[in-house]
């Protein structure tokens, strides 16, 4: 009789591990795509994943719906570890009606989110869905917005991480935009609120769904996508990189990786990457690579809003999160995009113990009436506000141009910055040495027989008395001017200083930056 039982079970257990079928799992790897259980298995630690709700079905009557039952209803969840680190994963599995959300998938992942929010675990989902489905009408609508208030919940609490390596349209879309990243597979992953065949009907406007939705509109133009990968293998190694740097919840501190580098290593060619003539671009990422541990960089929104360039480093063992102004794009002057990029990316290093180390070298905000009426005053504001809000400790070092509100807004002092250093080459002023020349010194170069050589005494002038940075030190905005060469052990001395930092908020509700 126990037998009976025993193998009714096995039979139920074997359907569910098989799900839409042989056929439907033929279909998706001839599109060159894993299947949601394969997925979890590459991401998790081998053997590690435990599956919950594995015999979840919809249970829903209309247009013959009773027919079209699956165990797990289009939603493999659970939990394993990755490189030994308890993490909760979900995964929308295609084969079952095209991996769109029932009510019993919404409470799959909901339930799963609580977990990880009670454990203080991260959560990964991986997105390979058609969205919510249409049967089901409301309670699949209402799935959804159960997820997003989860979402919600989890923010800041727990890292969300997103792999998108299929379809999601719809409201599918804004779970994902919730979380803190996004990793895209190109020629796989899309993602859009509506798709070509409403965009071709609404405004006439054809384009294709990679065009519309896909990886590399979303690296490169939107910003919704952090990590753009070549194929799902590259998407979960991303992942495991990404773990590697953060902590598992905002009480935890991130993990030390222990390594060779010498906390004290000199760079004396440091200051060669940075050229004697101010207009001249460079790579500030040669910089970044010489000051961090093993001169590894993991780079964050690599393709978008590239005058600033953001990721996770090291610097002792201790996880550092890098803001760097990048003169090879847009002179690294900011604008909306960059400021964007770099606000939220404070926050999640706030929301972490991730302590900030910015290098600053840019002329200015943006000029130009496309930035201006497309809100750079808003946006531009949220890295004030977001330096200004972050508790964590804050380093700064400005190694070139410095002028205007754009030195004020990368993690200048007066935002609470607690060590502010400056190279011999900053100049840090309200405007560049020429430009406030022409505006100071109007009258005496249009009266001058000779403008040219009295706008080069003028301009050596300005600069000996405003644009370098013994006038800010001198004044204590910044702590002190340091020899390139010793960059990195500088940094690392203040930030063990700093490592039982305690600042807090005043008390309120929340602010309100300006969205």
């Amino acid at each position: 009789m126990h037998s009976d039982k025993i193998n009714e079970f096995l039979k139920k257990r074997k359907g569910s591990s098989h799900a839409g079928g042989q056929d439907k799992i033929s279909k998706q790897h001839e599109k060159g795509k894993l299947t949601a259980r394969e997925r979890v298995n590459l991401l998790l630690d081998e053997g590690s994943f435990v599956e919950i709700d594995a015999l979840t079905t919809h249970h829903y009557y209309e247009y013959d719906m009773q027919k079209k039952k699956f165990h797990g209803d289009g939603v493999i969840g659970g939990y394993g570890s990755v490189n030994g680190r308890q993490t909760y994963v979900f995964a929308y599995d295609f084969t079952v009606l095209g991996g769109t959300l029932s009510q019993m998938g919404a409470k799959k992942i909901t339930k799963l989110m609580d977990h990880a929010i009670r454990n203080g675990c991260p959560i990964i989902g991986i997105m390979d869905s058609g969205g919510a489905r249409i049967q089901e009408g409301i309670l699949s609508l209402d799935g959804f917005g159960d997820i997003f208030y989860h979402n919600q919940l989890a923010s800041g609490v727990i890292p969300q991480i997103t792999a998108s390596i299929g379809p999601s349209a719809g409201g599918a879309v804004y779970s994902p935009a919730m979380t803190d990243f996004v990793v895209m597979v190109n020629k796989l992953g899309t993602m859009f609120v509506t798709g070509p065949d409403v965009v071709k009907t609404v405004l006439g406007e054809e384009v294709s769904f990679d065009e519309l939705g896909g990886a590399m509109t979303h690296g490169s133009k939107s910003g919704v996508a952090h990590f753009v990968v070549q194929n799902e293998y590259e998407c979960m190694d991303h992942i495991k990189t990404l773990l590697s740097y953060i902590p598992q919840n905002n009480i935890e501190e991130p993990p030390i990786v222990v390594n060779g580098d010498d906390p004290n290593r000199l760079d004396h060619n440091i200051i060669n990457f940075v050229p004697e003539d101010p207009v001249k671009p460079y790579d500030i990422k040669k910089i970044i690579y010489s000051i961090v541990d093993d001169h590894n960089f993991f780079e964050i929104h690599e393709l978008f809003a590239q005058n600033i360039v953001v990721g996770f480093a090291r610097m002792h063992g201790r996880t550092i999160g890098v803001i760097a102004n990048q003169p090879l794009f847009l002179a690294g002057a900011l604008d909306i995009d960059s400021s964007n990029k770099a606000a939220r990316f404070i926050r999640f290093c706030d929301c972490y113990n991730i302590p900030i180390v910015t290098l600053v070298d840019t002329p200015g905000y943006m000029p130009g009436t496309n930035q201006e009426h497309n809100g750079i005053i808003r946006h531009g504001s949220k890295l004030l506000y977001a330096y200004s809000e972050a508790t964590v400790p804050k380093i700064t070092i400005v190694i070139g141009k410095a002028y205007g509100g754009a030195y004020i807004a990368m993690g200048s002092k007066n935002l609470r910055t607690d060590i502010n250093y400056a190279w011999p080459t900053a100049q840090i002023a309200v405007l560049g040495s020429e430009g406030a020349v022409k505006i100071m010194n109007r009258k005496e170069l249009a009266n001058s027989k000779d403008p040219e050589s009295l706008k080069k005494q003028l301009v050596d002038e300005f600069t000996e008395k405003f644009a370098n940075p013994y006038v800010a030190a001198s004044h204590g905005t910044v702590d002190t001017v340091i020899d390139p060469a010793e960059t990195r052990p500088m940094i690392i001395k203040a930030l063990e200083m700093l490592s039982n930092k305690r600042d807090k908020q005043l008390p309120k509700k929340h602010g309100n930056i300006n969205l």
